[in-house]
């Protein structure tokens, strides 16, 4: 082991060993991808969202800034005091929460956010069935809101409805 120097400054080893030490913390910290960080830290959002509203029975807020693969950006955010929520007819929201309930739609919501805009370009997926099954599915997810025709044939998520899906989507995260 090395001993520590004359002039009052760590030896090497102590400082490596000091290095060491700290990296092995922050690594300790640091959370899987997908986690959520304990820390009081971690509810930055959440803390402005108290300080900006004296809403005795809540708010309920949801944000995000999303690039998508084609490169498109989207920035959104919804806030909601907790009485509109829990007061209003929750069966209002049955088919758009309904249009995400099947694997085929989502998978198409999925292609969509990738990149495949067209009826072609999505049926060229093998899990997507026939044209008339893709088509079905197309209609529930328009009816719902989750997409939009943008010219004869081709579909894409609106705008203030791609952060609200990722949303959606990280809630059913278990």
């Amino acid at each position: 082991m090395t001993e520590p120097s004359t002039d009052g400054d760590p030896s090497l080893a102590e400082r490596v060993a000091r290095l060491e030490a700290r990296v092995a913390e922050l690594e300790r910290a640091r959370p899987a991808e997908g986690e959520a960080v304990p820390d009081a830290g971690t509810f930055w959002a959440l803390e402005g969202l108290k300080e900006r509203t004296g809403e005795p029975g809540g708010r309920v807020l949801f944000t995000g800034a999303v690039t998508l693969p084609g490169g498109e950006h989207f920035e959104w955010q919804q806030e909601f005091t907790a009485e509109h929520l829990l007061d209003r007819d929750w069966g209002e929201a049955a088919a758009a929460v309904a249009a995400l309930g099947h694997p085929i739609r989502l998978l198409l919501l999925r292609e969509i956010l990738h990149g495949a805009r067209t009826v072609a370009e999505l049926g060229a997926h093998e899990r997507l069935g026939t044209s008339g099954q893709l088509y079905h599915h197309l209609r529930q997810l328009v009816a719902a809101g989750w997409l939009r025709t943008t010219a004869r044939g081709q579909y894409a998520v609106p705008g203030e409805r791609v952060v609200p899906l990722l949303v959606v989507l990280a809630a059913a995260q278990r």
